[in-house]
């Protein structure tokens, strides 16, 4: 099945949203789900008021769509639930890197990226698995 990628940001005003893989979707909002629907409903009225051969191929037929942070984002959105000491426990790497990422003095390597989604996805899993 065919992906579509939309990007979320942390805006000054908000969050912003736009098609990594599809030009003309975007979106915004006060929220990471206002920003979501915002950018499902521009993809709606992209393919609504379009013909068919200026859709691009990947929205025809079945597809999914898959919204992804940029690290920054992802660390202020999630700032109220992971402290950089935790992010630290599961990754292994420096508190004050992550403070760096989520202030947007620096910008994480392909390999640091990967890392911070692996020890996440990893986190999950495991929150998934426990019963109470």
């Amino acid at each position: 099945m065919k992906t579509v990628k939309v990007i979320i940001e942390k805006s000054k005003d908000g969050y912003s949203a736009y098609g990594e893989t599809v030009d003309g979707i975007w979106g915004m909002g006060d929220t990471v789900q206002d920003t979501k629907n915002s950018a499902l409903e521009s993809l709606r009225l992209f393919i609504e008021n379009n013909d068919t051969k200026n859709i691009p191929p990947v929205l025809r037929g079945e597809y999914v769509i898959t919204f992804k942070f940029d690290t920054q984002s992802l660390l202020s959105y999630y700032k109220g639930v992971f402290t950089n000491a935790a992010l630290e426990r599961i990754t292994g790497i420096n508190q004050k890197q992550f403070q760096h990422y989520a202030t947007g003095l620096k910008k994480p390597r392909a390999t640091q990226t990967k890392k911070i989604e692996t020890a996440l996805h990893k986190l999950g899993n495991e929150l998934l698995s426990v019963e109470l």
